[in-house]
């Protein structure tokens, strides 16, 4: 297989196609709301008359990039793993497109779940739901007793402090300045990742863990697929966020933090509750009774109306639907640990480096792989260090397999 084969020419052509048909199908920046909606909705709140916010979203048309999504889509070769994966791109670039159109009506709850799944979905390996799972994550955190916090767990750090810390930190690893830290005071994240910059959000208060979270699930997961991405040349869709990635970079990312001892379990917990207030949501919850749950589990009014904001993101904020996203991030992490497992017992881990050789799924490392190993897509300029340390990695997933065969329920008193 080399680059002058003629199948490989000629999907490449499409994808370079793709790429510029998709340009202006920005999912997340489109459905985000303005920043002036927090401060009106939390004084109604301080009032004791909390109003619903009203978000008008603009008109969008991709009727034209569609057209052209459709054209690539009837040149494919399915047949190819090439072709396979342009057609598959295709189709979740149209969900989206799709979607956008219909921002502000209960139609993008419909695309929303097609693109990223449903709270009711089950875990891979057709485990629990992932809302079951959520709430195992949130009955564990708030059974832990708050005494096990060391008391530098609990101080809070600045955005400002950690824009320097993590910047330090990425200038370290990169033995350069590669990726830049900015503070963003319109973001509705805490923080978000692009190939070349990290934005934190301005007003958001952050822990000890956050500082390894963002280096890990940020930084070194999104950033680096980015980094990574834009050196494929045969495929340069690698190098964007395509909706049909975002399971398995959550997951990814998520897993990272995992894997690194830098997940805690406030985290899981935070996520845990984003998944059962989408169940609420769906099922007729308005936002003013989401953002009550979030403030009932213990966020700051300012933190819960972030939390609210993400599951109310283009659909009336009256209930009875929602954006599906954050269903993904257990969902993800479940299927990248499986997958991860999956390959060390078939002695396959060079499949996990090709992970993050760009923004793929899971399916797509497995399927690509023979065109990694023919040099004709390029491997990864770029890894985290847990992932280089094979072994400790192995280590980490043979003790996980070995665990997973204990029953809890069937263990005595120790």
């Amino acid at each position: 297989m080399d680059h002058h084969d003629p199948d490989i020419s000629h999907h490449a052509a499409l994808d370079a196609r793709l790429v510029a048909a998709v340009r202006g199908i920005r999912l997340l920046t489109l459905t985000s709301w303005p920043a002036s909606h927090q401060a009106p909705f939390l004084q109604s709140v301080a009032r004791g008359k909390p109003l619903l916010p009203q978000v008008a979203y603009p008109k969008q048309d991709f009727s034209e990039a569609r057209r052209e999504l459709a054209a690539i889509d009837n040149a494919v070769d399915e047949t190819h793993p090439l072709g396979a994966y342009l057609r598959d791109s295709v189709r979740s670039w149209d969900l989206a497109a799709s979607l956008l159109e219909v921002l502000g009506t209960p139609a993008v709850d419909h695309y929303s779940s097609q693109l990223f799944g449903v709270p009711e979905q089950p875990m891979p390996g057709n485990g629990p739901t992932t809302r079951e799972a959520a709430r195992h994550f949130i009955q564990i955190a708030q059974e832990l007793d708050h005494e096990l916090l060391a008391p530098e767990e609990t101080v809070p750090v600045s955005a400002t402090a950690l824009q320097l810390q993590l910047q330090s930190d990425l200038d370290d690893f990169f033995d350069a300045r590669i990726i830049t830290v900015e503070l963003d005071a319109d973001l509705i994240a805490k923080a978000a990742a692009g190939a070349t910059r990290i934005r934190l959000r301005t007003s958001a208060c952050f822990s000890a863990y956050d500082r390894a979270q963002l280096f890990h699930h940020e930084a070194l997961v999104h950033s680096l697929t980015a980094l990574n991405g834009r050196d494929q040349v045969v495929l340069p869709s690698l190098g964007l966020s395509s909706p049909r990635i975002t399971a398995t970079q959550e997951g990814l990312a998520t897993f990272a933090e995992q894997i690194t001892g830098s997940i805690d379990i406030q985290r899981l917990k935070r996520i845990s509750l984003r998944i059962e207030a989408i169940a609420m949501a769906r099922e007729g919850a308005d936002f003013i009774e989401v953002f009550d749950y979030f403030r009932d589990a213990g966020q700051t009014a300012e933190e819960s109306f972030s939390s609210a904001q993400r599951v109310f993101r283009g659909v009336p904020t009256t209930g009875g639907s929602a954006f599906t996203k954050d269903t993904v991030y257990l969902r993800g992490m479940v299927s990248v640990h499986t997958f991860f497992r999956q390959m060390l017992r078939e002695d396959k881990l060079r499949n996990c480096r090709w992970l993050f050789a760009g923004k793929m799924t899971l399916h797509d490392a497995q399927s690509l792989a023979p065109l990694f190993e023919a040099g004709v897509l390029a491997p990864p300029r770029w890894l985290p260090h847990w992932l280089n340390r094979a072994n400790g990695l192995a280590g980490a997933l043979a003790f996980s397999l070995f665990a997973n065969r204990i029953r809890m329920d069937q263990i005595g008193e120790m």
